[in-house]
């Protein structure tokens, strides 16, 4: 009975992270050494290459100048058919949208005004019928609270939610914060990385059971 039981605890469903930065890297670690369940499949979206300064990256055993979302692929040593590593070194942008395509989108995208692109992202998922999960300001020191809810529980004060706002996004999207912003005087630490990190492979996770028992 418990042979039974083990045998039904199998990875199901699938998983988009889009953008592999630090934060990318460190949740789809946590994905990859999740068992007993879990993903079957993670698609990584990223054209990135690493340089000299993704040290999370070097310290892993990455090497300069090879695509970001390669690296999760080649450091996954799980048999394909128990859960696939898919790596598109692609940027995601308005004309390359089909590419999303998971039951759950991550997305962890920076550098620039990211919002439009987020937005874009966002519909093409909903239009799938998949849930999304994303990031509203998480720059801090360590001290901070996190906060996770969905968009439309947020109020006004959080400049990225009301920009996502005006891009159409109002409700159905997962978002964890610091409410902490590249306005203010405070750096990100790896500590913020790894708790967000930690955050959103648990929401990711929780959308996907959501997502297979529908």
């Amino acid at each position: 009975m418990i042979q039974d039981m083990e045998n039904n605890k199998i990875p199901k469903g699938s998983i988009d992270l889009v953008g592999f930065g630090r934060l990318g890297l460190r949740t789809g670690i946590n994905l990859i050494q999740i068992h007993r369940g879990g993903p079957a499949k993670i698609t990584v979206i990223d054209g990135q290459k690493i340089s000299e300064s993704d040290i999370i990256f070097l310290l892993k055993g990455a090497e300069v100048g090879t695509y970001k979302s390669d690296f999760l692929k080649e450091i996954s040593t799980h048999k394909k058919e128990f859960r696939e590593v898919v790596s598109i070194t692609e940027d995601i942008n308005e004309d390359n949208l089909d590419l999303i395509s998971g039951d759950v989108v991550v997305i962890e995208i920076a550098g620039g005004n990211t919002i439009p692109t987020a937005a874009n992202i966002i519909k093409k998922a909903h239009e799938n019928g998949s849930k999304t999960i994303g990031t509203a300001g998480i720059f801090g020191i360590g001290d901070e609270e996190i906060v996770v809810k969905d968009i439309s529980e947020f109020d006004d004060s959080n400049p990225v939610v009301e920009e996502l706002r005006k891009e159409g996004i109002v409700k159905d999207h997962m978002l964890i914060s610091t409410n902490t912003f590249i306005r203010d005087s405070i750096p990100i630490t790896p500590y913020v990385l790894d708790d967000i990190a930690n955050i959103i492979t648990k929401e990711a996770l929780k959308l996907l059971i959501e997502k297979n028992n529908e």
